[in-house]
């Protein structure tokens, strides 16, 4: 029996062009599409970046830099700056948080993570 060189790379190609597609799928799968966002009451919605020490929110009230405090039990975070104190890894399923507003008009919302 010969064998057809052209029937190979058409086989060939075609594996590889099925390899390339499902690494594709399996990319999005389990990878975060962005920053967490967060939904709160007081109609407040943020999404939050940590980063070496900070929390940087940003949100329809402004964007804000939070350093990191010694606050916190278990897995709980808080971070704080002048103008607000925020504390993550709350509720039992750790995706509760709550936001204090300390400066006018002072404010406290608590928030979900989606």
């Amino acid at each position: 029996m010969k064998k057809h060189p052209g029937k190979r790379m058409a086989t060939a190609l075609a594996l590889a062009g099925l390899a390339a597609l499902a690494g594709c799928a399996g990319m999005n799968r389990g990878a975060p599409s962005g920053p967490p966002v967060y939904q709160c009451d007081q109609n407040l919605q943020f999404s939050v970046s940590f980063v070496n020490g900070t929390a940087v929110l940003k949100g329809a009230r402004g964007d804000d830099v939070l350093l990191r405090d010694a606050g916190g039990q278990g897995a709980q975070t808080v971070y704080s700056n002048p103008r607000m104190r925020a504390e993550f890894g709350l509720g039992a399923s750790g995706r509760e948080a709550v936001l204090q507003y300390l400066q006018p008009p002072p404010m406290v919302a608590r928030c979900l993570r989606d």
